[in-house]
């Protein structure tokens, strides 16, 4: 039933967490756990006064309850609790008369003869945190710390700090006074660090190049720019270049169009010539004979 009761009152706080912080809950002494009978102090920390303020809570038993009705003595935006009792365990907010709240806090009130006293609101990370296992009349008895049911440790002491806490350490606590008993759990919260930007740094201008600096500077890459384009054009259009010469020297040196003209045509004979011709034939054909 105690457990059940619990994860109500930490789903109520997540809710209420999502709401926009415009005042800032404050709880004297400022732990977690209180025995009956405690005097227990709460105050609502206002940005703005005229907003009108007022503490709130919720129990197993009641719901949305302001300070005053019947619980507590309220003094403007102030709660004070002379004697708190075990079913005044649960959830404690302030809210203004527009229904804006602030962060809320878990507050249990145990009947037992042990509590543990830890941080009431949430741990920013890096910070340390010291838990407290107390019985009414004593706050260093031996003790053992438990996180989610397990040990992590047992102090002589009574308290054990926590150094440069993380998300890591965020959880269920609670402690064990041997021969007393032992404590009611308690939530323990961490919030992360907030990231800071660094304002841009101004930096004097570079010191100009004196005349050593600039005879050991690099030569100037210029003239071998100048050298790799001439050689980059050379290699794109010489083959452009060598294939037109040799096509030049190609068509120069083939047979042109009148000789060949020459040789194949052939002019007819005179009548002179052909006389001859017909001569020559004759004697031919009295030779034959």
């Amino acid at each position: 039933m105690e457990a059940t009761s619990l994860l109500r009152l930490l789903s109520v706080t997540s809710l209420l967490s999502c709401t926009t912080d415009q005042a800032r809950l404050t709880l004297s002494p400022s732990s977690s756990q209180f025995f009956k009978d405690d005097f227990v102090s709460l105050s609502c920390e206002e940005d703005d006064s005229s907003a009108g303020w007022t503490l709130r809570r919720n129990t197993t038993r009641e719901t949305r309850t302001q300070c005053g009705a019947d619980w507590g003595t309220s003094a403007g935006s102030s709660c004070k609790i002379n004697y708190v009792l075990p079913w005044y365990s649960g959830v404690y907010w302030c809210e203004s008369r527009e229904g804006a709240t602030s962060q809320s806090i878990n507050i249990t009130v145990s009947g037992g003869a042990v509590i543990l006293q830890s941080p009431v609101l949430p741990v920013m990370e890096g910070e340390n945190i010291t838990l407290i296992c107390r019985t009414q009349t004593s706050s260093d008895l031996p003790a053992d710390f438990y996180k989610h049911g397990s040990l992590i440790i047992d102090r002589p002491t009574g308290h054990v700090t926590i150094l440069h806490v993380s998300k890591a350490d965020e959880g269920v606590y609670r402690c064990n006074i041997r021969g007393h008993g032992e404590s009611p759990p308690s939530w323990i919260s961490v919030t992360e660090k907030p990231t800071t930007t660094a304002p841009p740094t101004t930096s004097a201008p570079p010191p100009e190049p004196t005349t050593a600096s600039s005879a050991a500077s690099p030569p100037n890459s210029a003239p071998l720019q100048q050298v790799f384009t001439v050689v980059r054009y050379l290699v794109v259009f010489c083959p452009y270049v060598i294939s037109t010469v040799l096509m030049v020297s190609l068509y120069r040196h083939r047979p042109t169009g009148n000789h060949l003209s020459v040789s194949m045509v052939m002019t007819p004979p005179t009548h002179a010539e052909q006389g001859l011709d017909d001569d020559h034939d004759d004697v031919t054909t009295e030779h034959q004979f």
